[in-house]
C-alpha cells in the first residue's frame, strides 16, 4: 500500500482514514472488529475517532468508540501497525467541553485510558474554542507532545483565518505547530475548504484528511428520493442535499461510474482524492461489503474529462 506523508507530522498513511464514529452505533462490537481487521489486513493504516463519539445515542455518554477500538487493540496487538487519531473539544457532558488547558489535559488522559494505548500518534482540536485564548490552547497541546502522550496535533473544523493566527503563534512562541487539518469537504459540500482555507494547508504543507467525504452517504447514490431516507440514521444529514443540484451530481457520477467501471462510491472518493492538499478521505463503514467497495476507490485514477465534469456539475 503506498503511504502518503501526512503534512509535516512526520506520518505518514495509507490514501485512505477509517472513521470511528459507527462504532457501537450503527455498527454492533463484532461488526466493528471485523471492519477494523479488514481495513488494517489489507494495508491500510489510520483510524479517527473523537471523545466525544457517539455522544448523540440515547443512553451513550461519549468514549464509546475509543472504548471499542482500544478493546480491540487490547485484543489483536495492531498498536504498531495503526496511526491512531482522535480528538478532543467536543460536548462530554458534566465532563466539560472546549479548549482550556485543564479540559485537554483531563481529556487526553481518558482517551489514552478507553483505547489502552500509552500515545496518540494524532491528538485534534474538534472544534475552535474561542472562549479560550489561543495561546493556552496551543500551550496545553505543546505539553502533550513534549511529553511523549501525542506524536502529532492538529485541528478540526478551524477557518483559514484562526488556523492561521494559530500556525503565526506557534511559530512566535515556539510550540509545536498543527500540522494536519480535518476539514468537512465533499463534492455536494466545497465551499468550507475550498479558497483560503485549501490554499493555506498547500502553502504551510497541513496534511489534510477530510470528514463526510461521502456526504452522510448521499455520494454513494443510496439516497435517490425522500422515500429512500425512511428509517435511515442519517435522513437528517441527507435530506438537503435531495435537490436539483444534488442530483445532477449524482445522474453525473453514475455516468462516469459506468464508464469507468466502477460505484458511485469510489468516483466520489477518487474525486476527493485528486483534490490539491488532500492526504486522505475519512470514511466509515458499518459492513465488509461497504468496506470492500470503500477501500477499491484508492485504485481508480479519473480522467481529466470526469474531472472537469465534476467540478462543473458541484461549482
Amino acid at each position: 500500500m503506498q503511504k502518503r506523508k501526512l503534512g509535516g507530522s512526520g506520518l505518514e498513511i495509507a490514501p485512505l482514514v477509517l472513521g470511528g464514529n459507527v462504532f457501537r452505533w450503527t455498527a454492533d462490537a463484532k461488526s466493528s472488529f471485523a471492519i477494523l481487521d479488514t481495513f488494517i489486513d489489507r494495508g491500510f493504516n489510520c483510524i479517527d475517532t473523537a471523545d466525544v463519539y457517539s455522544t448523540w445515542v440515547e443512553g451513550h455518554q461519549g468514549g464509546e468508540s475509543e472504548g471499542l477500538i482500544g478493546e480491540w487493540l487490547a485484543q489483536t496487538g495492531k498498536r504498531d501497525k495503526v496511526v491512531l487519531a482522535t480528538k478532543v473539544g467536543g460536548d462530554m457532558g458534566a465532563f466539560g467541553k472546549g479548549l482550556s488547558r485543564t479540559h485537554i489535559i483531563l481529556s487526553v488522559e481518558a482517551s489514552l485510558k478507553r483505547l489502552q494505548t500509552d500515545y496518540i500518534d494524532l491528538y485534534q482540536a474538534h472544534f475552535d474554542d474561542p472562549s479560550v485564548p489561543l495561546e493556552e490552547t496551543l500551550e496545553a497541546f505543546d505539553s502533550l507532545k513534549k511529553s511523549g502522550k501525542v506524536r502529532a496535533i492538529g485541528a478540526s473544523n478551524y477557518v483559514a483565518e484562526r488556523l492561521k493566527e494559530a500556525l503565526g503563534m506557534s511559530r512566535d512562541k515556539g510550540f509545536a505547530p498543527f500540522t494536519v487539518l480535518q476539514p468537512h469537504y465533499n463534492l455536494v459540500n466545497r465551499s468550507l475548504f475550498e479558497g483560503a482555507l485549501q490554499d493555506l494547508c498547500i502553502t504551510e504543507n497541513l496534511g489534510v484528511i477530510p470528514y463526510y467525504a461521502l456526504a452522510g452517504g448521499f455520494l454513494t447514490g443510496k439516497y435517490r428520493s425522500v422515500k429512500d431516507l425512511e428509517g435511515s440514521a442519517r435522513a437528517g444529514t441527507v435530506y438537503h442535499y435531495l435537490d436539483p443540484r444534488g442530483l445532477d451530481i449524482l445522474a453525473e457520477l453514475d455516468k462516469i461510474a459506468g464508464r469507468l467501471n466502477a460505484s458511485v462510491t469510489q468516483i466520489s472518493l477518487a474525486w476527493l482524492l485528486a483534490q490539491k492538499g488532500v492526504t486522505a478521505p475519512i470514511v466509515s463503514a458499518t459492513s465488509l461489503a461497504q468496506l470492500e467497495d470503500l477501500m477499491w476507490s484508492v485504485d481508480i485514477k479519473l480522467d481529466n474529462e470526469a474531472l472537469r465534469r465534476l467540478n462543473l456539475v458541484s461549482a
